[in-house]
C-alpha cells in the first residue's frame, strides 16, 4: 500500500515539470489560465502524451493521485 502524501508539488515532479517551490507551480498554472471549460485537463494541449495519459487514467480510476489532480484542475479553470 503506498501511504505518500500527494502535494501539488509531488505532482508537478511525477509530471516531469518544475516543481522545487510553489512559485514553479504558480507560474505554470499562470500560463495555462484559464482552461476552457469545456477541455478536459488531460486534453488540453500543453500536456505531453505521457502527461495526458497519466492525468488521464488517475482521474478514471479514483486513483491515489486523484484528489491533487483535482485540485490543479480547478486552479486553472480560475
Amino acid at each position: 500500500m503506498d501511504l505518500t502524501q500527494h502535494s501539488l508539488q509531488t505532482l508537478f515532479a511525477q509530471l516531469g515539470l518544475p516543481s522545487a517551490t510553489s512559485a514553479d507551480i504558480e507560474r505554470f498554472v499562470a500560463a495555462h489560465r484559464p482552461l476552457a471549460a469545456d477541455v478536459e485537463l488531460a486534453d488540453a494541449a500543453f500536456w505531453t502524451p505521457g502527461q495526458a495519459q497519466f492525468l488521464r487514467e488517475e482521474i478514471s480510476e479514483d486513483a491515489d493521485w486523484a484528489e491533487v489532480v483535482d485540485q490543479l484542475n480547478v486552479m486553472l479553470r480560475a
